[in-house]
């Protein structure tokens, strides 16, 4: 099948209009695994905008002749854009939300490798150096605004949702928005699009004039999850790890809404984060919510959180069924929370540098054959360790489900084999098998699983 393809040239709106001459030539390079060939696929599955498709091999193969250039001129910079697909433009023009994502796709990919990568100054290896690596990441951004009070609402959910929990996912959103919060996702469709969606009704009712639809996204699931046509504020961090980060301080409020693997890594990830004794006490607003046909679906999630983590746990979160006016009240009077605790603290309003997060949750996992098999999910591990392996576990499914590197792997080795106890594996395949069942794995297609449960015998 062909494709309808443009060729174009187009200026920076607002976002790095000049780049340096090492910048420019590292962009250029065509080396395999370059600077140029993460931002060449960054670059496309932005111009894939509102094109509902959840395989990035596939993305990338449709549109291989796709490629982009820098033009360096004395007054700033012009892309050179090949064979792009044909949807990004309207009446041969490129869609204004989309030229100016192209630029922070440019921005964030420069940023993280020569301010980040490349300098000394950031400690990756430690615990407070990721940490002040994301804060930089997202101030270069300018999505931190000093002078406002806590209002922004994170929500995640899956991608491949039906579309009566699409439908709910805007009644919450539009509850947010009349209430003036801002929201947060991964950027992608699905939950990731109905509350921005919602909202922008909600905040146009108010009349809020600078309403903030932020889209937080990394180079690995961009392609496979393009940034959704609301999104006003899009930041690439550079991995998955970062990402969950950068939403937990960033956020004020958390909304969690029907989803599969990725939804529930998000899950593992926060929870793994509140469990440390050092946030007990901290105010975290986190609900997780749907319309009435996906509370079976919460209960299995709440069930295996139970089961694995304990009622410790499930202490951190409040479900709520088929209420979008209770989940806007709730958040509103746990945002209240924040912002009295952080004022007390003296702790800034839009970076919660309080939050522990242990380091183990904020190493990069680079979920290969060998590194799935190595995970080892017992109970007689630490939680927190028990927590984190958990995380990795079904981000290594998403990246076997959605992303370029893990699909080709699959293709190439199989099934990933994710080895642990019984008792672990047992509640991990119901859910898994539940996914599947709910169709919550794949947009299109029959879903073919990219793991294999392996039980181990006790010793």
């Amino acid at each position: 099948m062909e494709y309808k393809v443009t060729d174009t040239q187009i200026a920076p709106m607002g976002r790095l209009e000049v780049l340096s001459k090492n910048e420019a030539t590292k962009l250029l390079n065509r080396g395999h695994g370059s600077l140029h060939q993460l931002y060449r696929d960054c670059s496309l599955a932005v111009l894939n905008t509102g094109n509902e498709i959840d395989n990035a091999k596939e993305l990338l193969e449709r549109y291989s002749t796709f490629d982009i250039h820098i033009i360096q001129r004395p007054r700033g910079i012009k892309l050179d854009i090949i064979n792009a697909p044909g949807t990004a433009f309207v009446d041969g023009k490129m869609i204004v939300g989309i030229q100016e994502h192209l630029f922070s796709v440019l921005r964030d990919v420069i940023f993280a490798h020569e301010e980040i990568s490349a300098n000394q100054r950031f400690d990756l290896q430690s615990s407070e150096g990721i940490t002040e690596a994301i804060f930089h990441i997202l101030r270069n951004a300018s999505v931190l605004k000093p002078r406002t009070d806590p209002n922004v609402v994170v929500c995640w959910g899956g991608h491949s949702i039906s579309r009566e929990e699409y439908e709910y996912t805007k009644l919450v959103g539009y509850q947010l928005g009349l209430r003036g919060f801002d929201i947060c996702t991964g950027c992608g469709p699905g939950a990731m699009k109905g509350p921005m969606k919602g909202a922008a009704i909600g905040h146009a009712k108010q009349r809020v004039g600078k309403g903030r639809y932020i889209g937080f996204t990394e180079p690995g699931i961009i392609a496979g999850e393009p940034p959704n046509p609301i999104v006003h504020e899009l930041v690439i961090l550079p991995d998955v790890e970062k990402r969950l980060e950068a939403f937990l301080r960033f956020g004020h409020g958390f909304v969690v809404f029907p989803g599969g693997a990725g939804t529930a890594e998000e899950i593992l990830y926060v929870l793994g984060v509140l469990l440390h004794p050092d946030n007990a006490e901290l105010p975290f607003p986190l609900i997780f919510t749907g319309p009435k046909s996906a509370e079976d679906y919460f209960r299995q999630i709440d069930s295996f959180i139970g089961d694995v983590l304990g009622e410790e746990a499930q202490r951190r979160y409040k479900i709520i069924i088929d209420d979008p006016v209770q989940v806007a009240l709730e958040i509103q009077a746990g945002i209240k929370t924040v912002r009295t605790f952080r004022r007390q603290h003296r702790d800034a309003y839009y970076f919660d540098s309080q939050l522990k997060i242990e380091h183990e949750l904020q190493r990069p996992f680079h979920p290969t054959h060998e590194n799935m098999r190595k995970l080892k999910l017992n109970g007689q591990q630490p939680k927190h360790t028990l927590v984190a392996n958990l995380r990795r576990a079904f981000s290594g499914i998403v990246a076997g489900n959605i992303k370029d590197a893990g699909i080709r792997a699959i293709e190439k080795h199989g099934k990933f084999e994710i080895h642990g106890e019984a008792a672990i594996m047992k509640r991990m395949d119901a859910l898994l098998t539940a996914f599947v069942e709910q169709n919550r794995m794949k947009l299109m297609g029959k879903y073919e699983p990219c793991y294999r449960i392996v039980v181990e015998n006790s010793a």
